[in-house]
């Protein structure tokens, strides 16, 4: 078999494959204690946390698509789901008539509460606990650039549709 061409070092390799599993690891407790909690998704939860966090609790489908890094389709289910449960309500956009916007209502804001303090405690317990101060720093500030780098490439939401 041929080397592969551009292999990563063993270093590099050590990174990802470790970045990979503490991302596997880490989400399948998180989406556990979600489902406990407030019976939610860890896509819903991201959902519901960035509404709370977002100018009047409302953002518009392609933003929400774009910030949980999700597909048009996948997240049209999803709020459809919150709107059923009662967690958010959907309404024609004010800038697009095309556009719709979701907000958070009271029931999902209460969701929230109620799944929060296990979620950041579980955060902790699990991510934090290792890490030291200047760790974390470090760690953040790795991620935010790696994660900005990724995002500087256009989101997938909008990239022109194919046509059929």
């Amino acid at each position: 078999m041929a080397d592969i061409p551009h292999a990563l070092d063993p270093i590099q390799l050590s990174a990802y494959f470790s970045l990979i599993e503490v991302s596997s690891l880490l989400r399948h407790s998180v989406e556990q204690q979600l489902r406990d909690a407030g019976d939610l998704s860890y896509v819903q939860f991201q959902l519901l946390a960035r509404l709370r966090d977002a100018p009047g609790g409302s953002q518009r489908m392609t933003e929400l698509a774009d910030g949980v890094v999700y597909s048009r389709s996948g997240l049209t289910y999803q709020v459809g789901l919150l709107d059923t449960a009662g967690l958010v309500t959907r309404s024609p956009s004010a800038e697009d008539d095309r556009g719709v916007t979701v907000t958070i209502t009271d029931s999902g804001r209460e969701v929230l509460a109620r799944v929060f303090p296990g979620h950041i405690e579980l955060v902790r317990k699990l991510f934090l606990q290792p890490l030291s101060a200047t760790d974390v720093e470090s760690l953040a500030d790795i991620l935010s650039r790696v994660r900005d780098h990724m995002r500087s490439i256009p989101p997938r939401s909008a990239a022109p549709r194919r046509r059929r």
